[in-house]
């Protein structure tokens, strides 16, 4: 059963590949590629704003208890750089309630990896939740800043 955990929460190993090219570097870009799963699992979410919000929460949700039951040998801290899963759900919602073309998914990236490297305020609090609660949410306190930092620019900038 825990080979099916660490593919949920890996991203489907993906987070694996980076320490392969990369072996001496401290940030390997699994965070990155984690983040790029979340593309291809937005366009997968409903259309409907409503059914988005469910399948996010939903989303959420699991990848809490994915964290809470993922293992790795020889890794005793809370929030192991091979996970992914939390990224993928700070992405969706980063992209939560917004047009799916490439400038937003790409605007939303940006911003998303920026807020989830700089961990400002709201996400440093929960980054230093050491539970899988607080995996998830620091990612997914950083995507909600990165979309409201989007529908800002759409209600100022686009919309004028």
């Amino acid at each position: 059963m825990q080979i099916i955990w660490r593919a949920l929460a890996t991203g489907l190993f993906v987070s694996y590949l980076p320490p392969l090219v990369f072996k001496y570097k401290k940030n390997t870009g699994a965070g990155f590629l984690g983040t790029l799963w979340g593309i291809p699992l937005v366009l997968c979410f409903p259309q409907d704003s409503m059914l988005y919000m469910v399948c996010m929460l939903a989303f959420w949700a699991v990848a809490v208890w994915v964290c809470k039951k993922v293992q790795f040998k020889g890794f005793t801290g809370h929030d192991n750089p091979k996970i992914v899963i939390d990224e993928m759900a700070g992405y969706i919602t980063a992209m939560a309630f917004l047009p799916r073309t490439w400038p937003y998914l790409l605007a939303a990236f940006v911003l998303f990896r920026t807020l989830d490297t700089l961990k400002p305020w709201l996400v440093k609090t929960f980054d230093k939740m050491e539970n899988a609660f607080g995996v998830v949410f620091d990612d997914v306190a950083a995507g909600l800043m990165s979309n409201i930092l989007v529908q800002i620019f759409i209600i100022f900038v686009v919309n004028r």
